[in-house]
């Protein structure tokens, strides 16, 4: 699996050399490695070569821009630029000033991550997004309540991190920079031996001067430095040494690696211990006022000198829970008033709003019943204090548990975070490759092109290829696949995996941020962090679920107070020392602090997130709660062919040579051109080709030089070797560049489709001189997730570029009877659009770039793990491991976790629904039954928790289909 490495040639525009001119601008500093970007846009009224003359010239001079490419024919440019030195506005402008139109001009896009604090429910999260969006500049901002992130795109020319963070500030939420998206590695320092400003000036003068170092920030409290750099050039050590050796003119500098605490996890247990802290401060003054109100009276004897009168009507009992309700009212559930006032200042309401509302009428009656006893010696009234401290501590109970639950929501991607071991096995070389010495350091001081030992048992630290040995590697972590894999020199092994029964030496590729875990965890972060259609339902629901429940109280308190001042209810209705005022009052408040908005909230993030989290425990890496909303909806799945269901390794299984060309010679021409061809069918060529060289005891080893070399999707490739043109592909190929096909290429043809095997013809100077007869193996369990398929009433389409006699027999052998071939990439995409145009949902499984349009056009694309970059980018779902019984597994997934989002509605839904109108008293005039403020605060907590660990089940997924593997399958690679 090569889940990084993409290769930016893919983007980088073709244009003609003989229409451009290159002028190259070298930056004024050139110690320090500057980080560039190339941008490319069309430029209108480019009619000459003068014209493309004087822009370059122009640009050419302007600070920051490194390099300037015009082409006139195209009237494109491309041009490299230093971020840090000049925007793309200002380019822009440049050009325009110079009397040219600027078309299809790309947006400066920056991306950056806040942590934010103090979110309770959805209403929250669309304040802030609401807050963001209004701030110039931004262009999309995505805030997640279970993660407690946001996700936020912004022009960089208009705003920037502190501006965002001031919004959301300014909306009544706390929030943090996380980190900036397009960061590269970042490595934390502790500085020693600094005395002064002039040693931290050295310092970060001596870091800017070397190459690689993008980013350099000071804390000179703490006498620690942070440095964002690019890993081609650079590494920990090597920034370490450099401190080390810096200019100081009396003792040395030392630095050693800083691992700060990550920032969730402390955010999370700063955020437990909180809410404990206050639910147990409030229940050690809840408690008593609990016992004195509602305990005590019960026993006459006990609780007699409660009602000994203090002042008036005033009571000892009343003034006691006074005292002790205040605390909790005005200190401890402060934070409802504040959440308040914040949520009413930008013009929304939330979970706050109805807690303090509840919390106050109780509270400030009671305090009105206690002034009045003091001052009258008649009156007779009823507190409820009790009901304002029970209804605080058990809200604080049930956030307390909430976030408890709500931790354990990401364990998946903790245990991800994890994988990797603290220390690695340096190994240092000289230059005839012995060992010269052996080091125990830590894994973030390992630096690309490092050669590293893993011992049998050991984890593996860090992506790199193996040099020397041989093991089995346990993938099981990453992929779920729980077949050890044969590592030799030159394969590649993923951080985090363990090594079963052998010695390897390991040549670093990849680290930090590049490597396949920290990828896998990014793109896990980022699926949480996406909202799923279903939430829509949330959001629209909490815009008016607060102000409807505000008026659904203040009709209850109306629907029972006007009734019971006119008698229109029996008197015995009203519990004793209770008046009809305080009755209406108690439902009220019940009223509003039953209605629960959170878990309405909580219903969809906190599934998703345990749902991508035990996906990619499983291989299934999906990217969002949209792929995972559209994949349950899924009817129909197609495969394509190479590499999908079948094992992608193709061997040549015969050839024939029609012309009297030697065959070595045959074979060399097309090996020559294939060689620069990716596709698995080429590969096979080429191998077969070195396989008879090697059997002929030929000396040459050399490729033959290609020319005019071009890729022709669906066809085959094309090029020069030796003045001859050379066409090497289908028959498609041949018919489309007008090359005659005899009757005996015709039957070489139909006997090989008839085998299942696809027939490659290679065509010189016009004329046909060979071909090579290429089969690739089916997967062993291509058929059985087909019928799985089947039972769940999904249809199978397979699509090929292949011929149709090939593609049937493959077809035939995995049981699919619906088979679309001879099709190149783009008509792969109109087939998956034509089977849309039927009503049907589409899921499309491929591997390579062809597949990459009909990925884009399905409704859920899936890229096979050991695909192409371009492939796994086009996709929705990344299955890793590359076995199709994971299709079975994304999809049975989806479904599973749509079913628990819509039993988590129910919850919340179906208890808003009921609790509402029992707390309203519905039940009361039949049966008696009385919800009291205080137990509908607890039923309120209730809800938030069981809709969290109703999530959590999906923690006991277990695949549907589980195919065992023998460990000594095939090797098709080593074929011929």
């Amino acid at each position: 699996m090569e889940t990084n490495g993409k290769d930016d040639r893919l983007k980088a525009p073709l244009l003609p050399p003989s229409d451009s001119v290159s002028i190259t601008v070298y930056p004024t500093s050139p110690g320090k490695m500057m980080k560039t970007r190339t941008t490319m846009f069309r430029i209108g009224n480019v009619k000459c070569s003068s014209c493309v003359t004087s822009i370059e010239s122009a640009l050419g001079k302007v600070t920051g821009i490194e390099s300037v490419t015009v082409s006139a024919l195209h009237g494109q440019a491309v041009i490299k630029y230093v971020p840090e030195l000049i925007n793309l506005k200002a380019i822009r402008e440049a050009i325009e000033d110079l009397g040219f139109l600027v078309f299809e001009f790309p947006e400066d896009i920056a991306v950056v991550r806040l942590r934010i604090k103090g979110m309770s429910c959805t209403s929250c999260t669309n304040s802030i997004e609401g807050a963001l969006r209004m701030v110039e500049g931004v262009k999309t901002a995505v805030v997640g309540l279970s993660l407690e992130e946001a996700k936020i795109h912004f022009d960089p020319t208009l705003t920037d991190s502190e501006e965002l963070i001031q919004a959301i500030e300014d909306a009544g939420f706390e929030a943090e920079l996380m980190s900036n998206v397009n960061d590269g590695n970042k490595v934390h320092l502790k500085l020693e031996g600094i005395s002064s400003d002039e040693d931290f000036t050295i310092i970060r003068s001596t870091l800017e001067s070397v190459r690689g170092v993008n980013q350099v920030e000071m804390d000179k409290e703490s006498n620690k430095v942070i440095i964002v750099y690019d890993s081609d050039f650079t590494g920990p050590r090597s920034l370490i040494k450099c401190i080390q050796e810096a200019e100081k003119p009396t003792n040395s500098y030392h630095a050693s690696l800083y691992v700060p605490p990550s920032g969730r996890e402390a955010e999370r247990q700063h955020e437990i211990l909180g809410y404990r802290n206050l639910f147990l401060w409030s229940f050690l003054f809840s408690a008593p006022v609990f016992i004195f109100s509602m305990v005590l009276p019960m026993f006459p004897p006990y609780g007699d000198w409660l009602h000994h009168m203090v002042y008036n009507m005033l009571t000892v009992g009343m003034l006691l829970r006074w005292i002790l309700c205040t605390p909790v009212q005005l200190i401890i559930g402060s934070r409802f008033y504040v959440g308040s006032y914040y949520a009413l200042k930008r013009g929304s309401a939330n979970m706050d709003v109805l807690v303090a509302l509840g919390t106050s009428a109780a509270y400030f009656y009671s305090l009105y019943v206690l002034i009045k006893a003091s001052t009258s010696e008649s009156f007779e009234g009823m507190d409820f204090f009790e009901t304002s401290a029970m209804l605080i501590t058990f809200i604080l109970l049930g956030k307390y548990l909430e976030v408890l639950a709500k931790g354990k929501t990401s364990d998946a991607l903790a245990k991800l975070t994890k994988l990797a071991p603290d220390t690695a096995l340096l190994l240092t070389l000289d230059g005839d490759e012995n060992i010269i010495s052996e080091d125990e350091i830590s894994t973030s001081l390992i630096q690309k092109h490092d050669v590293i030992k893993i011992v049998p048992g050991a984890k593996v630290p860090i992506d790199g290829v193996v040099t020397k040995g041989q093991s089995h590697v346990n993938e099981s972590m990453l992929t779920g696949e729980a077949r050890p894999v044969a590592k030799k020199p030159g394969d590649k092994v993923i951080g985090g995996t363990v090594n079963e029964n052998g010695c390897v030496l390991v040549k670093v590729t990849h680290v930090g941020s590049e490597t396949a875990l920290s990828q896998i965890v990014q793109l896990v972060e980022v699926a949480q962090l996406a909202k799923a259609p279903v939430q829509k339902l949330a959001d629209q629901i909490s815009r008016v679920f607060v102000p409807v429940v505000v008026v659904a109280a203040i009709l209850t308190f109306l629907a029972w107070f006007i009734p019971g001042q006119a008698s229109m209810y029996p008197k015995d209705w009203i519990p004793k020392a209770m008046n009809s005022f305080e009755l209406a009052l108690q439902f009220g408040i019940s009223v509003l602090v039953v209605a629960c908005p959170c878990a309405l909230g909580l219903a969809t993030p906190t599934a998703v997130m345990v749902a991508t989290g035990k996906g990619a425990s499983q291989g299934v890496l999906i990217k969002g709660g949209s792929a995972l909303e559209k994949a349950h909806k899924v009817k129909t799945v197609v495969f394509d062919k190479t590499g999908t269901l079948t094992v992608g390794k193709p061997v040549v299984v015969s050839m024939k040579v029609f012309s009297p060309m030697p065959i070595q010679e045959f074979c060399d021409i097309a090996e020559a051109v294939e060689a620069n061809s990716e596709h698995p069918i080429a590969k096979a060529v080429v191998q077969h080709a070195k396989k008879l060289r090697q059997m002929n005891s030929s000396n040459q080893g050399h490729i033959a030089e290609v020319q005019d070399f071009e890729v022709h999707p669906g066809y085959g490739v094309s090029g020069k070797v030796s003045k001859k043109v050379v066409l090497v592909g289908n028959k498609r190929l041949m018919v489309a560049r007008k090359v005659p096909i005899s009757s005996e290429v015709e039957d070489y043809m139909s006997e090989s489709e008839q085998l299942a095997r696809t027939c490659v013809l290679v065509a010189i100077n016009g004329m046909v001189c060979g071909g090579f007869a290429v089969t690739d193996p089916v997967k062993p369990e291509a058929e059985r997730v087909i019928s799985f398929l089947k039972s769940m009433n999904i249809t199978s389409i397979m699509v090929t570029g292949d011929n149709w006699a090939t593609a049937n027999a493959v077809a035939k052998e995995v049981g699919i009877t619906m088979v679309i071939a001879e099709t190149d990439p783009l008509g792969k995409a109109d087939k998956i659009k034509d089977l849309q145009l039927k009503g049907m949902a589409v899921a499309m499984v491929g591997d390579g770039i062809n597949d990459s349009p009909a990925l884009a056009a399905a409704d859920v694309g899936m890229a096979i793990g050991a695909g192409t970059d371009v492939a796994i980018e086009a996709a929705d779902i990344v299955l890793m491991k590359s076995n199709l019984e994971d299709v079975v597994t994304a999809i049975d997934l989806s479904r599973k976790t749509l079913a628990r989002i819509r039993l988590n509605y129910v919850w919340a839904l179906g208890y808003n629904v009921l609790g509402m109108p029992i707390a309203a008293g519905v039940l009361f005039p039949f049966t008696g039954i009385r919800l009291p403020p205080w137990v509908a605060g607890a039923a309120m907590a209730a809800s938030s928790i069981s809709v969290v660990c109703s999530s959590l089940l999906l923690q006991s997924y277990k695949k549907p289909l589980h195919i065992e593997r023998a460990r000594g399958l095939v090797d098709y690679s080593e074929s011929v």
